[in-house]
């Protein structure tokens, strides 16, 4: 009877550290993701210190990548630190780069336990950062909240594993799947609820891409226009091959305050890249083929410069390039389900279904959510 109620005891006690365990991570999540957006080229990690029972450090990765969240929560913690419960989203980095290993501020803090959420794919890390607080005699428990912390930081793991950002398309389409009126004139689909859903997406991406065809039929600012956020808008990139962007655009107006990536052949004529130049605007030149730029280039582009998410938001031909090629990994689709366009409309996806996405194995859906008047649906990579 005495070791069954110890047994009892043990389980709930296990119970009840990993119930704390969980809840502790899931607040290192929600901190990590104040950074998305922010950090490129660096992951947005969360990161809190637990000393019996009570959180005395907290940190996120901080704008640029610097300071890390660790070396954040540890000063935060002091000397309370010391015996404590580190609760991390991603492995600590053990190589020397433009900071200090995280992994060697852990062990000089002397915390106890580690408890990480996932390895870090970067070869200069890669299980090394485990291993050397291992080899402190710390002890670490590696893959609480897993899943969700490898969708946290898969635009780290895409550039380190692919050579390419985490590609988020978003497409706002009437009930009849349209995008545009006839003749690719704007139309206002969206209620105001889904449109500030979709600027606080804008918010959390790196970068935000579209074609010239959009930029010449919308002339769009392409920011984040939530209230006191305006700091968080992503770098604007627009697919150009002939350098056809108007230097009287709102983009190209604004390219000294927000940043502008034009990306164009590299047979686009000098002048106009110039006066681009001139403005405060970016030029990338690639390699092209007659059909046009290849996405798969301009992605590992923006890669090699930094970028881990971008926000793909059109138009129809460039969202069913992406679509083709087999480059997008989330999918986030708003539909207004009492407006429709009629049969003249610009179709979402140009010549594919959206189908080629819902109703496709190599998507799942994640989740779905009313927005007044509007319904977003969003779908994953399987």
């Amino acid at each position: 009877m005495i070791f069954r109620i110890l047994e009892e005891q043990l389980a709930q006690k296990m119970k009840d550290s990993k119930a704390a365990d969980e809840r502790f991570m899931q607040l290192a999540l929600t901190l990590g993701r104040r950074g998305l957006g922010r950090t490129w080229p660096n992951p947005a990690v969360g990161a809190v210190v637990v000393k019996d029972g009570v959180i005395v450090g907290r940190g996120w990765t901080q704008p640029s990548g610097r300071p890390h969240a660790e070396p954040i929560a540890l000063a935060q913690a002091g000397e309370a630190a010391r015996g404590a419960t580190l609760y991390v989203t991603l492995e600590p980095c053990s190589h020397v780069g433009k900071s200090p290993p995280c992994a060697d501020a852990v062990i000089t803090a002397g915390i106890k336990r580690v408890v990480s959420a996932i390895d870090d794919p970067n070869p200069e890390v890669a299980g090394q950062g485990h291993a050397k607080l291992r080899k402190a005699g710390i002890e670490v428990a590696v893959g609480l909240e897993a899943e969700e912390a490898a969708r946290a930081h898969a635009g780290h793991f895409r550039r380190v594993r692919e050579h390419r950002p985490q590609v988020i398309l978003k497409l706002a389409v009437s009930s009849d799947d349209k995008i545009a009126a006839a003749g690719h004139k704007p139309i206002a689909i969206s209620g105001d609820l889904a449109k500030s859903h979709m600027h606080l997406l804008r918010a959390q991406c790196d970068a935000i891409l579209v074609g010239i065809g959009t930029v010449l039929s919308d002339d769009p600012l392409l920011t984040c226009r939530l209230p006191g956020m305006q700091a968080r808008s992503p770098v604007r990139v627009v697919l150009d091959r002939a350098l056809r962007i108007p230097p009287a655009s709102r983009l190209v107006h604004s390219a000294r305050g927000t940043p502008l990536w034009v990306v164009t052949s590299e047979l686009a004529e000098a002048p106009a890249a110039t006066i681009l130049g001139a403005s405060g605007a970016h030029v990338i030149r690639v390699a092209s083929t007659p059909a046009g730029l290849d996405v798969l280039v301009v992605l590992r582009e923006l890669a090699e410069r930094g970028i881990t998410r971008l926000l793909v938001e059109g138009g129809a031909r460039v969202a069913s390039s992406f679509v083709a090629a087999g480059l997008v990994d989330e999918f986030w689709l708003l539909r207004a389900p009492k407006k429709a366009i009629g049969p003249d409309g610009v179709p979402a996806l140009d010549a594919l279904p959206l189908g080629a996405i819902t109703q496709s194995s190599a998507f799942r859906l994640r989740a779905s959510e009313d927005l007044s008047s509007d319904t977003l649906t969003i779908y994953e990579r399987a």
